[in-house]
């Protein structure tokens, strides 16, 4: 009877394991979609504006369990984890697969570690230092694998170099100022606190004068608004639900799902996508694995984001 009621955990564990890959990983071609006629910026705040509606009934005990002298940093948390990153990712997209941004996203880690090392005191070990060497030669790969540096895709992917940045400030913000604050408390308040700056960027960029009934301005809103509920607020809990159950080790794993599906999505789309392309994945998710072998690189992903 144990036996059986542990193979239903693992399995239940895996299951969560396979959701939030899921889910996190099709958040890029859901950027897409959403830019099928909406702009960058509706579609980022669309994103955010939605994951904080249905956030709105938690917020009123987070507001209870976090300390007063600590909003403005949840506050902040929520700026440079997941808002300024929503609307960097939808920019990039702009010209670039969605393949390509959700292989560019798995760079998180070594900036989280970068930044831990130049403003918060993190230890430089060799084996970390290895890791990110061995992270940007896949980078390296990506961009020059014709044998000459695609300008066009370098110039847009600096996007997302500035929003895994932004991450890495954030997580390492998160663990040294906001330790025990629980995640769901943090993300909750972070994307309520956004609601009213995103209806304010809604109304300035025209999209309630939009003609939304019409068919391509429904699928594009819904687009965005999923990436919002799923890829945010529900993938959040998913998330904290599965350190708890799985603990903090099993749960980063999924850092090395995510932009499988995203490729996964970009093939059914008939992106380009190169074998090299793939090398240069693994490449960077091997440095991921051998900087970040002895910790959670990515507790970043439930804090927020994750793009």
């Amino acid at each position: 009877m144990p036996e059986i009621q542990v193979l239903k955990e693992k399995i239940f564990n895996w299951t969560l394991f396979i959701v939030l890959s899921f889910i996190w990983g099709s958040s890029f071609v859901l950027m897409k979609e959403g830019m099928q006629v909406l702009s960058p910026y509706q579609v980022a705040a669309l994103r955010i504006l939605s994951a904080g509606v249905v956030l709105i009934p938690f917020a009123f005990r987070a507001i209870k369990q976090v300390p007063k002298n600590k909003l403005g940093l949840v506050a902040l948390s929520g700026i440079l984890g997941s808002f300024i990153p929503a609307f960097l990712f939808c920019l990039a997209e702009t010209k670039i697969d969605s393949s390509l941004a959700g292989i560019l996203n798995a760079l998180t880690p070594f900036f989280t570690i970068l930044v831990g090392i130049a403003f918060f005191e993190l230890k430089a070990e060799r084996k970390k230092i290895i890791g990110i060497l061995i992270g940007f030669v896949g980078l390296i790969l990506l961009f020059t694998g014709n044998g000459h540096i695609d300008f066009k895709n370098v110039s847009y992917s600096s996007f997302i170099f500035v929003a895994t940045i932004l991450y890495g400030l954030n997580v390492n913000m998160v663990g040294r100022h906001m330790h025990g604050i629980g995640s769901i408390n943090i993300a909750t308040l972070a994307f309520v606190f956004l609601i009213i700056p995103c209806l304010f960027i809604l109304y300035f960029t025209g999209y309630f004068a939009l003609p939304l009934s019409q068919k391509d301005y429904i699928f594009s809103t819904v687009a965005s608004a999923i990436l919002g509920i799923m890829g945010t607020a529900v993938a959040s809990i998913l998330f904290y639900m599965l350190i708890k159950r799985a603990g903090a080790v099993f749960s980063s794993m999924v850092t090395y799902g995510i932009p499988f599906v995203a490729v996964f999505w970009g093939l059914l789309l008939n992106e380009e996508i190169s074998i090299l392309q793939i090398v240069s994945l693994s490449v960077i998710l091997a440095g991921v694995y051998l900087a970040n072998s002895n910790k959670n690189p990515f507790s970043i992903f439930r804090s927020k984001e994750k793009g």
